[in-house]
């Protein structure tokens, strides 16, 4: 047999059993997201159940929420998966220059996120302990917080992969997953800001 062929056959074995990897791993991060999906969906429950049906809900004092700030840093951080989506397309074009400029503006937007979110709380009259609200508020948020923070995390790691020589050459699992798990992110957070912002 030539050995041109075999050389051919082979490669398309190899190549076929990459993509049969990547979408394994892919179908497990789904599975995972949709773990979280449940855990969240929980809160959200429990939540709406506490604020329909407790007497007083605010705690003492606290009339509501100020909603200009954050509706600010909810613009920022769902923007920035429109951001991490052209990254996506930058590495996809094998151009890496693109794709590290739109992934450290989505990191940034997502810092932003995070600390927009910490000086809030640092100015809000109630604590995690100040009633079911308090408890729910923070818990709600934080959990939230730990999920974007998780987040930047992983795409700061797919920044600094590009910088090594062939590295997605032979996939982009990582940052596809990345940008995935940004995406779910910025989804909870709409939902999230609905909950707590909006219906007040």
């Amino acid at each position: 047999m030539d050995s041109s062929i075999v050389s051919e056959e082979l490669h398309h074995a190899a190549h076929g059993h990459i993509h049969d990897e990547e979408g394994n791993k892919m179908f497990g991060f789904i599975v995972f997201l949709i773990s979280e999906t449940f855990i969240f969906l929980s809160f959200f429950a429990g939540y709406t159940i506490y604020k329909t049906t407790a007497i007083d809900w605010l705690p003492p004092g606290v009339s509501g929420l100020e909603i200009k700030e954050p509706a600010i840093n909810t613009v920022v951080l769902v923007s920035s998966s429109f951001v991490i989506y052209l990254a996506e397309r930058a590495l996809q074009r094998h151009d890496l220059t693109k794709f590290r400029l739109f992934l450290m503006l989505s990191i940034a937007m997502g810092t932003y996120f995070l600390v927009g979110q910490a000086i809030e709380w640092s100015h809000l009259s109630f604590g995690f302990t100040t009633g079911v609200f308090g408890g729910m508020f923070y818990l709600l948020t934080g959990f939230h917080g730990l999920h974007v923070f998780t987040g930047i995390l992983l795409q700061l790691i797919v920044f600094g992969r590009s910088f090594i020589p062939g590295n997605y050459d032979s996939g982009h699992f990582g940052v596809n997953a990345t940008s995935l798990f940004w995406h779910f992110v910025d989804v909870i957070w709409i939902v999230l800001f609905i909950l707590i912002y909006l219906w007040q």
